[in-house]
């Protein structure tokens, strides 16, 4: 029996469709941010792809449901939630209890973490305010790595802010940018990958403190909205054990 049985409108608070609350799910609206690759981008033809979008799809396969996916800035992605542009997120959203104070997450459903990329030339020990006194930093708007630099470094270092990871990448290449601080996947499908050689690591991968880095990318929905969390927490389940879920990450991240 498809999970999508179990979701009635009623059960669910009617946030779908207004006043059909005995009618089961057919379909639900998930917004993304884009580019992100590889979690979410589009192909040189416009379609989305990336690794939450053929997680997302795979999970709503399994659910029974059918998934239509609306693109929104990451300024407005929980406004949008709130205001039921659509009806979930998933667009590495990472789990922190800021977050918990306005929207209901899923199980974490991948935990990566972030890293410093700097030109290659760059000299970098250890990050500190020391090493970073004076520099550029850049970071993505309202993201838990803007934070971050921006409490320990904001004191010693200009630190940039971009809508956009591919906007910090053509600073970098341009010189205005001594360093970014991203999810690790983005910054090696944008920087490692994209330009071999001409960038580099520094320092240690960062997943510490949690209450910066939290506990993994989850799904996000409206508060009222339990059963729809369950159900895609229960897929979810189904997924990693039966080797889905392993073959799509394996598709963006390797074994």
């Amino acid at each position: 029996m498809k999970l999508h049985k179990i979701l009635s409108l009623g059960a669910i608070g009617a946030t779908l469709v207004a006043g059909t609350a005995s009618a089961e799910v057919d379909d639900i609206r998930i917004g993304v941010d884009v580019p992100y690759e590889p979690m979410e981008y589009r192909t040189p033809a416009g379609e989305l792809t990336g690794f939450d979008i053929d997680l997302g799809n795979a999970l709503c396969a399994e659910i029974g449901i059918d998934c239509e996916w609306v693109v929104q800035g990451w300024d407005g992605i929980i406004p949008g939630l709130m205001a039921r542009k659509y009806d979930a997120i998933m667009s590495s959203m990472t789990i922190n209890e800021q977050r918990r104070e306005q929207v209901l997450f899923s199980e974490p459903y991948i935990t990566p973490p972030s890293a410093w990329f700097a030109p290659a030339d760059v000299e970098l020990g250890t990050l500190s305010e020391e090493t970073l006194e004076g520099m550029t930093i850049g970071v993505q708007r309202g993201t838990l790595q803007d934070n971050y630099a921006t409490d320990m470094y904001g004191d010693v270092a200009d630190v940039n802010r971009y809508a956009t990871a591919d906007d910090m990448v053509l600073d970098m290449d341009s010189g205005r940018l001594d360093a970014v601080f991203l999810d690790f996947p983005i910054g090696k499908s944008t920087l490692l990958d994209s330009d071999a050689g001409n960038y580099k690591v520094v320092g240690e991968m960062i997943t510490e403190p949690k209450e910066y880095f939290g506990e993994g990318f989850g799904m996000a929905f409206r508060q009222r909205d339990q059963e729809l969390a369950e159900a895609f927490n229960e897929a979810l389940a189904v997924l990693k054990e039966n080797g889905t879920y392993d073959e799509i990450h394996a598709e963006y991240f390797g074994k």
